[in-house]
């Protein structure tokens, strides 16, 4: 058997790099990801297979930042790219250079991702939502300063609130950067004085050219925005982000120059009828005044007053009278019941036994009241108080009463 002669490794591995990629520049591979894996630089490894085979993929780091869905383990996708050959590893995979959602545009797979994920956090809560003022101090339009939508709304605002002071922040609303443009203008709002309502969106278009309100760095900037946002991007079909998340959405960028001010006729015609209630609430009570004013002139307070002075005099008179009668019958009734109570007291005062003819008597040194010929002994000192004076005796003889006898049939 003839051999060819040997090669080295890297000899092969390049004569097959050379031949794979020559004849796999460009191909277009439908496969299931798995194993995906984001590295630190950006790049992003994962897995296409299907039942019977996988492949390596990888999607450089330029390309990955500009994928406008979230790549997920088990997703469907078409990838398109060259095929190389690894020489470190001998191994060949997939340059991914575009990755297309299996089913669903990249777009519309990135929408629902995002609004998924901003649902979840509660963005989208009506609880949230912020009423807009009824009659704005200032205005901040945040779109595009040539566009046709910012005329829209300039046109609708100075028509029906021309005194409506407005700023416009001027940004990109399309293309590679725009949704940075309109979430650093947002972002500026606290900084701007007597700014209490916001604008932004644009004119309308295809998907594509909305795609910066679709943004999540603008949907964010929004719900942090510290006044109302109205959204106004492209046409009643059209629902993007921005409008999830603001404040108020507007079918159109003139609807939102309405939502934002009121109409000054509207506005007119209600103060005139204000002004027409008041004035006829003014003639009523003027009618009301004059009719009353006619029916108490002639009453006898206004010709006779002289009269009234004397009858309210005599008045005061008779009543001065009957209060001194009635006090000095009352005094007369108070003093006969303090007199009743003290002769009562005095009945009761141990002064008035003594006034009968009794007395009491105390020892001297202890002031015990002697009740029986036991509280005392011969040689006590003793002190009798009479109705007038007092007597100091000194006991000689002390006669203590016999117990009484216990009747009969009962024991003592």
């Amino acid at each position: 058997m003839n051999v060819p002669e040997p090669l080295g490794v890297a000899e092969l591995t390049r004569q097959l790099k050379e031949l794979v990629e020559a004849n796999f520049p460009h191909v277009a591979v439908r496969g299931e990801v798995s194993g995906l894996m984001r590295a630190g630089s950006g790049h992003v490894y994962f897995t296409l297979k299907d039942e019977k085979a996988q492949i390596r993929g990888v999607m450089w780091r330029t390309r990955a930042s500009r994928l406008r869905f979230d790549l997920e383990d088990g997703m469907d996708v078409i990838a398109a790219g060259p095929v190389e050959i690894y020489a470190a590893r001998g191994s060949y995979q997939l340059i991914c250079e575009e990755l297309i959602p299996v089913g669903v545009g990249p777009l519309e797979l990135a929408f629902r991702q995002l609004q998924e994920k901003l649902s979840r956090e509660g963005l989208f809560d009506s609880e949230r939502k912020r009423p807009l003022p009824r009659i704005p101090n200032r205005i901040a339009i945040v779109t595009s300063p040539t566009s046709a939508a910012v005329r829209d709304m300039l046109q609708v605002i100075s028509r029906r609130w021309p005194a409506a002071p407005i700023v416009i922040l001027p940004v990109r609303v399309q293309g590679e950067g725009a949704a940075k443009e309109i979430a650093a203008a947002l972002g500026q709002i606290h900084r701007l004085l007597d700014v209490d309502l916001v604008i932004t969106g644009r004119g309308g278009g295809s998907l594509e050219d909305l795609w910066a309100f679709n943004e999540e760095i603008v949907a964010r900037a929004i719900a942090e925005c510290p006044v109302p946002v109205v959204s106004a991007v492209g046409h009643e079909i059209d629902v993007t982000i921005a409008d999830l998340v603001a404040d108020r959405r507007a079918l159109t960028p003139s609807e939102a120059g309405e939502l934002a001010v009121p109409d000054r006729a509207e506005w007119r015609a209600l103060l005139d009828r204000q002004s027409d209630r008041l004035m006829r609430g003014l003639r009523s009570t003027a009618d009301r005044a004059r009719t009353r004013l006619e029916s108490v002139k002639n009453h006898r307070v206004f010709n006779r007053p002289e009269e009234i002075i004397r009858e309210r005099t005599q008045h005061v008179d008779l009543l001065q009278e009957r209060f001194t009668r009635g006090a000095r019958e009352l005094l007369r009734r108070q003093r006969s019941a303090l007199d009743a109570r003290a002769a009562e007291l005095d009945a009761l005062s141990p002064l008035g036994v003594l006034r009968r003819g009794y007395s009491v008597t105390t020892r001297c040194e202890s002031g015990q009241v002697v009740r029986d010929a036991s509280y005392v002994e011969v040689d006590a000192t003793i002190e009798t108080r009479l109705a007038s004076g007092k007597l100091i005796s000194r006991i000689e003889q002390v006669i203590k009463s016999e117990p009484e006898a216990s009747a009969p049939g009962v024991e003592s």
